[in-house]
């Protein structure tokens, strides 16, 4: 099957809809389902589901969560893998004014236990696994599978039922986005509806509309994904669905369905561009590719670019919201090192520890402000004041925890994340710095630096690296080969070769686990 791109552009009540400052997500799913329901607004493997019966399904599942007592600003838990069902729950759920916590299905029992009971969930909807992992904890709320969901409507209301019409603001939640499921203590990033309608805005920049088609690999528990999933499904654009990432699935799909569109971590990059039969696959349908949530080597973009049609975005940003920079890469072949300017209506600076704004050029901890920015972390009013900055006129920004600085262009260079900065014999080290070095090396496929503990320097760099296939090389000989590149005060200390880099699910290296394993 491949995907019809004989839809209509906008209609003008859409176009009406989308030109406004704010508008309702759901509501504009609605409207495409009134306008044109026979368009697929979701495929995922041989299944396909119209916006016509996907808005009847968001209908039903918004009249059952009223019926059950559940109403604006309440909250569901939703844990499981990607499917339509999932797609059609969360967005009756938001058709019905209440506010979703996506979980991950990797997170352990009692984070999971943690989470829900955080997110103040009515009800939480997970997958039979997941079920059986967190059990019948009396601080739970009743739980539906979602295996079940069909049934669970039909027990509740009619196939045709019309929930009862809510005005969603602003200012009001719209989902609660987890910062840890693996490891940590979970935080609950409150985001507002605004917030997701700024997503929206920047994929209609991007060129999505009707006739798009995109693809997604990426779980929609992860903001990673739904910050570029709302804007396709708010214009009516048509999107594929991936369970679990694989290459040559991912590349099979994008040819079927001629997809226009696609959001991936820049390990998927890596991944897809290694396969041996990438350039067998015609992607001459892509327009626009975007990466988030991980640092994109410019080697890596630069590939991209040679190799895969269309162009290539890169977006910088926090889940917490704030500052946002855009890497137009395509448009900007000379500031790959980069990740871009802000974005249109962000404002960005960078700030040294006391809190003053340093002089451009100089590096800072990068802050920003927007309309694009969480409301806070739910339960935490202290951790969320330790994240705000306040200007001179009392203006609040999103402290992002990482350091960089701008060029004389306004390209902002991406040095680290704060909390990673080594501080060796009192010289600040950017394990960034040390990671290019090492990307040099034609054995090593990845690589990445952490600082430890050291009695002489306070703290040292350490690497771990993962060898190509078929190479030897010995780990001594590689330190060696890098440390003759560096500065006296970068010097690796140690060097392991690892089999593999710990990930989360959305490809971010787990760099305290390595840092916490490490034993000299």
């Amino acid at each position: 099957m491949t995907t019809s791109h004989h839809v209509p552009s906008e209609t003008p009540r859409a176009a009406a809809l989308l030109g406004r400052s704010f508008g309702s997500i759901p509501a504009l799913v609605v409207l495409h389902g009134a306008e044109r329901p026979g368009q697929p607004a979701l495929i995922q493997g041989e299944s396909q589901l119209g916006y016509g019966d996907l808005v009847r399904g968001m209908k039903r599942v918004a009249a059952a969560l009223q019926r059950e007592g559940l109403g604006k600003t309440d909250s569901i838990a939703i844990c499981g893998a990607t499917s339509i069902d999932y797609v059609v729950l969360y967005l009756g759920a938001l058709l019905a004014g209440l506010v979703v916590a996506p979980l991950s299905p990797s997170s352990s029992r009692e984070a999971l236990i943690r989470m829900i009971v955080d997110s103040g969930a009515k009800r939480l909807f997970a997958d039979p696994d997941v079920a059986r992992l967190v059990g019948d904890d009396p601080r739970l709320p009743a739980t539906t599978s979602l295996m079940d969901l069909d049934a669970w409507l039909d027990a509740s209301v009619p196939a045709d039922s019309e929930p009862r019409a809510v005005d969603v603001g602003p200012d009001d939640p719209f989902n609660i986005i987890y910062s840890s499921g693996t490891t940590g203590d979970p935080k609950g990033i409150v985001q507002p509806a605004m917030m997701r309608w700024m997503h929206l805005v920047r994929a209609r920049a991007n060129g999505v509309g009707p006739r798009s088609v995109a693809l997604y690999s990426t779980p929609l528990y992860s903001n990673t994904t739904l910050a570029s999933f709302f804007g396709a499904i708010g214009v009516g654009a048509t999107s594929v669905l991936m369970a679990k990432f694989d290459t040559r699935d991912y590349l099979e799909l994008a040819q079927r369905h001629r997809v226009t569109h696609t959001m991936l971590v820049p390990v998927q990059y890596r991944r897809l561009l290694a396969d041996p039969g990438f350039n067998a696959y015609d992607l001459s349908s892509f327009v626009m590719k975007s990466s988030t949530s991980a640092p994109f080597p410019a080697e890596l973009k630069a590939e991209t670019l040679r190799r895969w049609p269309g162009g290539l975005t890169e977006v910088y940003g926090m889940t917490e919201g704030g500052g946002t920079c855009v890497l137009e890469a395509h448009r900007h072949p000379g500031k790959l090192h980069t990740v871009g300017v802000p974005a249109p209506g962000h404002d960005v600076r960078m700030i040294d520890d006391a809190g003053r704004e340093v002089p451009r050029g100089e590096v800072g901890e990068i802050v920003g402000r927007s309309l694009s920015m969480m409301t806070g972390y739910r339960n935490r009013p202290a951790e969320t004041a330790e994240i705000e900055w306040l200007d001179g006129e009392g203006r609040r920004y999103i402290r992002s925890g990482d350091v960089g600085r701008f060029d004389d262009d306004g390209f902002v260079t991406l040095l680290d994340r704060k909390k990673d900065m080594i501080i060796s014999g009192g010289f600040n080290v950017f394990p960034s710095d040390l990671e290019a070095v090492l990307r040099e090396h034609r054995d090593l496929l990845e690589s990445t630096v952490v600082g430890v503990a050291s009695e002489q320097w306070g703290e040292t760099p350490v690497a771990f690296v993962v060898v190509r296939p078929g190479a030897a090389p010995n780990a001594a000989a590689i330190r060696a080969w890098a440390n003759e590149r560096l500065g006296k005060m970068q010097r690796l200390a140690d060097l392991r070769i690892v089999e593999r880099l710990p990930r989360s699910p959305i490809g971010k290296v787990l760099k305290r686990e390595l840092r916490d394993a490490y034993r000299p």
